[in-house]
This record gives C-alpha cells, sequence and structure tokens, in this order.
C-alpha cells in the first residue's frame, strides 16, 4: 500500500498530430488525483498541426479523409456555438498541459529515451499511441499500462469496436492491461463489457469510452497501492486476425449491414 500522501509520477504515451479528445479527458482526470502527478505527455508525430491532421487521416481512411476533414471543423464549429461551455472547458484543459506537452518524430528516439529517464516515472500510460518496444514500456519502475477497445484474445489491432459489430457481435469490450513485447497481449488487469443492442456505432463508442476511462483510472490506482491482479490472455488454438484501420468500402458495408440487422429487429418486434 502507498503512504498517505505521496504521489506518484506518471507519464501519457500517445500519438498523433494534435492531443485526442479521449487522451485530454484522461490527463484531466488525472490532474484531479490526488496520488498522480502527470510529468508529461509524449506524443509522436512526425508532422503536426493541420497538415499532420490531414496525412494521418489520408493515410488511415484514404479517399474519405476530406470528408472527415470537413465534417470535423463543422462540428467543432458547431461545438463552439451550441456548447460554449465545453469549447472553453477543453481550451483550458490545453492550457493546463501546454508544458508537459512533447510532441516528437520518434517516441525511441535516443532523446525521448533519455526525456523518459530522466522524469523518472513510477508508471506510463498508453492511450491511443503507437507500439511501444522494451526499451520505452520497462523504464518505468511499475511497468506500462495500456487501454484497448477490444475483447482479447478474438479482437487485438485497430478500430476493434467497428470491427465486433461489423461482425455482429452481441457486446464489444475494453481491457487495461500491462504493456509487454506482443500486440494487444499483454496481462489484464482489469476489464469490462458493454452489450450493443440496437445501438449505433457512434454511440457505443462514446459509451465504451467513458466505461473504459473509469476503468483505467481504477486500474491505475490499484497499480499504484499494490492490489492489482494480472491475469493472463486466454490463449487460442488458432492465430486470430489482427486488424487494421477499416477502408471506405468497409465502412460503407458496416452501415449497410447495420442498417439490415436494425430493420430485421423492428420486424421481429
Amino acid at each position: 500500500m502507498h503512504e498517505s500522501g505521496q504521489s506518484f509520477p506518471v507519464v501519457i504515451f500517445t500519438g498523433g498530430p494534435a492531443v485526442d479528445t479521449q487522451v485530454l479527458r484522461f490527463s484531466s482526470r488525472l490532474d484531479q488525483q490526488a496520488n498522480i502527478r502527470l510529468l508529461a505527455i509524449i506524443s509522436e508525430s512526425p508532422v503536426r498541426g493541420f497538415r499532420g491532421k490531414a496525412l494521418d487521416l489520408w493515410r488511415r481512411r484514404g479517399v474519405l479523409a476530406p470528408i472527415i476533414l470537413i465534417r470535423n471543423a463543422l462540428a467543432a464549429t458547431l461545438s463552439a456555438v451550441v456548447a460554449p461551455t465545453r469549447f472553453l472547458r477543453r481550451r483550458r484543459s490545453l492550457r493546463q498541459i501546454r508544458d508537459r506537452l512533447h510532441f516528437v518524430d520518434d517516441i525511441h528516439s535516443t532523446d525521448t529515451l533519455r526525456l523518459i529517464e530522466r522524469l523518472e516515472p513510477a508508471l506510463g500510460l498508453v492511450y491511443g499511441g503507437p507500439i511501444l518496444r522494451p526499451e520505452l514500456f520497462s523504464i518505468p519502475s511499475l511497468g506500462t499500462l495500456g487501454i484497448h477497445h477490444g475483447k482479447v484474445p478474438h479482437y487485438r489491432g485497430k478500430k476493434t469496436t467497428f470491427w465486433a459489430m461489423y461482425n455482429g457481435e452481441p457486446d464489444v469490450g475494453v481491457i487495461i492491461q500491462k504493456i509487454g513485447s506482443n500486440l494487444d497481449a499483454g496481462d489484464i488487469v482489469m476489464q469490462a463489457n458493454l452489450s450493443v443492442g440496437r445501438e449505433p456505432l457512434p454511440r457505443v463508442r462514446r459509451k465504451l469510452d467513458e466505461i473504459g476511462l473509469d476503468l483505467y483510472l481504477s486500474a491505475i490506482d490499484a497499480v499504484l497501492d499494490g492490489s492489482a491482479s494480472y491475469s493472463n490472455q486466454p490463449v487460442l488454438a488458432a492465430p486470430q486476425r489482427l486488424y487494421k484501420d477499416p477502408t471506405a468500402s468497409d465502412i460503407l458495408r458496416f452501415w449497410g449491414k447495420y442498417f439490415v440487422r436494425l430493420f430485421r429487429g423492428f420486424d421481429r418486434a
């Protein structure tokens, strides 16, 4: 158990040319924890700013990138007008972490590794970041945790909530794992499931994000106070698919399948 009043230094590892909304919420929640000192947020992104966002979207979404950029810009404008309090809260949160935010070209570069070593974190925390190698995730004295939105071992890789719903799964999951050498195969600290029902993907994602955020904070507390229990992931006989970002045709097929299942459900009701 940790001593009363003791605070543990932690570092967040993430990726992208800008701070993701969930990463920002996660860092804000960490700042509110009396037993945690958030030292730094390290984000790997060779190209930053709007150009970085555009290139990242093009890499992941292809021809859909311009549509997504326009949609995001409209959504941000609408949010600032309709929900100014939320918009101002985000800007305030960004100001609070500005001095601790580091964008790096390579998260495994010598300079980045030396920075983490100088900070001497007790715990590393991955949220939407690149795949970490042992020379980085082993620096924190208590290891490194990561959040994965997907039921393991069946759903490893990227966009696993999308793929679970694409495959017609009745529920989706989120785990907090100890980062190891194999992708999304670390020991599980905590996990939770969410029933899908007829919910659309955006709503399922929002709900799972909320569950995952609370689960992550609970797992961090358990690791820091020594009460965490780690369980091995199940081992399956056959190798499982490693999911990747969906293509434009995958997304179109997904919504086609969703509406077919939705209307069939209404017919049976």
